[in-house]
């Protein structure tokens, strides 16, 4: 369901988006995938972590998509990573309420951008995924990752060990 941004009163929205701007974030990940012509599937995600489970659910109802889930230690988790709902309500919920500080500026501006390459279906290409890991490496200050951008790179390009390579090789070439 796309969102109808202008439905959201101002000051729930300008509330959310402040809040966002220093509890949220923007992800961008990386799944290895061996049924995949690319070996990788991008996935986006927009998130907030909270004790309070009432901030949340405001999110819930008024981006009307996600899911909220608790942790046994009593935070709570409002998540998005169904990428139709983050091009057609996440997406334009922040671009109308925007940020105050330009670090999530920055990291939205960047999701932004990979959302447009997965949009155009560059992602599924081995320059795509060059150019999200990219934009990502400046996102989240770098953040930690689960999978490195030398994994991504050797697994994308199916890089077999200099071993196999040598082992491979006429005697004549191995000097």
């Amino acid at each position: 369901m796309t969102l109808d941004v202008k439905a959201i009163p101002p000051r729930i929205g300008y509330y959310l988006a402040g809040f966002a701007d220093g509890e949220g974030s923007f992800n961008v990940s990386f799944r290895p995938r061996n049924d995949y012509v690319i070996p990788w599937k991008v996935s986006l995600c927009f998130n907030i972590s909270q004790k309070d489970k009432v901030i949340l659910t405001l999110y819930k109802k008024h981006l009307k998509c996600g899911t909220l889930r608790g942790r046994p230690d009593g935070v709570w988790y409002y998540e998005v990573n169904n990428f139709r709902a983050i091009v057609e309500n996440v997406i334009p919920f922040f671009d109308r309420f925007g940020f105050l500080s330009a670090k999530k500026k920055r990291d939205f501006s960047k999701f932004k951008k990979i959302a447009r390459i997965m949009q155009e279906n560059r992602h599924l290409t081995r320059e795509g995924i060059l150019e999200i890991m990219e934009i990502r490496k400046e996102m989240n200050d770098g953040g930690k990752r689960k999978h490195g951008e030398e994994e991504i790179k050797n697994h994308l390009f199916n890089e077999e060990s200099s071993e196999t390579i040598r082992q491979a090789l006429p005697d004549d070439e191995e000097r």
